[in-house]
């Protein structure tokens, strides 16, 4: 699917943000280990959480998502070895986290994806769930992921080499799948949506800082409590928004709902540094997740530094950042950001392809990007290839704001892997978006 984005001036409204990606799927897997009736509102109805719903199901689970509700029931029989490969589709989230249930539910299952998730690495899971006692055989670190029953050990802990939410989250969800203590050690902090919903639904996490980042322990004792859960928003969906708003010459958005857990919004506090106009009210806390309405009006940026602890934080937010910085004035410079490059394309990559098509300069290096503002206006339309990545697509669609004769996007299908009402919703807020 190819889009057409038609330059736009003014943008303005209120929008609902959608339920997070991230944390819907891990509702889905924590809910069906608690083998319990448990109601999930806000659930995000893209196809990388409905990838993951269709493989519990496949397993064992009894999930049925209709009317915007997903309900997890109680199964008579545990969890069974499925007789077909397990397909998650395009969600590398998906595929890292069923690893660790399976293997600790003591299964075998062969794993696999589409051609997009079958290049993504899974070593990195693999290794220390091996380690954990597991026998996990990959294609040269790609998938198929083949998992062999097999029993993990006691008191396992972990240290990992580098920050990684999923793979903290695969050996925890190993652990509480059988029932056995297990501990990482993470360097720096990462994402804590899988502690903080096995705390919400009673389980024993202890938590400690530990140097940089954090030690988690699972403790066996407590059982998953039925207890209904409410999504909160996507703040990797929001980003589109508030970036959408800076840029544009005239706009002022009211974004409801994002969940504004610390270890996921990095970015706000960088745009505002880079001079935007974010303003954050209302905030509670919601299933033991922070959540918030943000108000977002139209900003003249600077170029400014990004590294270190804060790209664990924000990597999934990089691309559409490296819009703000092309509409920024003076030089942006993102380093300590190689991960980007096993993300659902070369994000490195095809970020830089882009700029090159909008005509920003930029250098690109092995583990980030250097961008100094200004678009170079083109008579005709500019097409850009998202590399059937689905933040890549969206970022450049947000670009047509600063680009007087729009932007054309290749393969933005892949939009509806986590944000499946994009094109709806920036309609709504005065964007023109439509197939070409």
């Amino acid at each position: 699917m190819k889009l057409f984005a038609k330059n736009t001036a003014k943008l303005n409204g209120k929008v609902i943000c959608p339920g997070d990606k991230s944390i819907s799927q891990r509702v889905l897997i924590i809910g069906s280990l608690s083998n319990q009736n448990i109601l999930v509102s806000g659930f995000l109805d893209g196809e990388d959480p409905l990838s993951t719903l269709r493989s519990l199901n496949q397993i064992g689970s009894d999930i049925l998502f209709e009317e915007g509700i997903v309900k997890i029931s109680r199964r008579d029989v545990a969890f069974n070895s499925p007789v077909t490969p397990v397909d998650l589709g395009n969600s590398g989230t998906g595929m890292r986290l069923m690893m660790g249930l399976i293997c600790g539910s003591g299964m075998q299952a062969s794993l696999i994806g589409d051609e997009s998730l079958m290049r993504r690495p899974m070593d990195r899971v693999a290794s220390p769930l091996n380690q954990m006692g597991a026998n996990i055989v990959t294609s040269n670190g790609t998938p198929p992921v083949i998992i062999n029953k097999t029993d993990i050990i006691e008191g396992f802990s972990y240290e990992l080499p580098v920050a990684s939410a999923q793979v903290k989250s695969a050996i925890l969800l190993a652990g509480v799948a059988a029932n056995k203590q297990v501990t990482v050690i993470e360097p720096s902090i990462t994402r804590d949506h899988t502690e903080l919903m096995l705390q919400y639904f009673g389980l024993n996490i202890d938590s400690k800082v530990h140097g940089s980042g954090k030690k988690i322990t699972f403790i066996p004792g407590n059982k998953i409590t039925a207890i209904d859960y409410k999504v909160v928003g996507d703040f990797s969906s929001a980003a589109f928004l508030i970036v959408a708003a800076l840029i544009a010459d005239d706009a002022e958005l009211h974004i409801k709902n994002v969940g504004l857990n610390p270890t996921r919004c990095g970015l706000i506090n960088i745009l505002i540094e880079m001079g935007g106009s974010i303003e954050i009210k209302n905030e509670k806390d919601l299933c033991n997740e922070v959540v918030g309405d943000i108000t977002v009006k139209s900003s003249k940026l600077k170029g400014i530094d990004v590294s270190g602890k804060i790209i664990a934080n924000i990597i999934d937010e990089i691309p559409i950042l490296s819009i703000a910085a092309a509409a920024a004035s003076g030089e942006t410079n993102i380093s300590d950001a190689k991960e980007l490059r096993v993300k659902e394309s070369d994000r490195l990559e095809a970020i830089s392809s882009g700029l090159l098509a909008l005509g920003v300069e930029h250098k690109l290096f092995e583990d980030g990007i250097s961008i100094t503002g200004g678009f170079l206006q083109k008579d005709e339309s500019i097409e850009i290839d998202s590399f059937g990545d689905h933040r890549i697509a969206m970022s450049f669609l947000i670009s047509s704001l600063c680009i007087k004769n729009g932007v054309s996007v290749n393969d933005c299908s892949n939009i509806y892997t986590s944000y499946p009402n994009f094109i709806e919703t920036m309609h709504k807020l005065g964007m023109h978006i439509n197939e070409e």
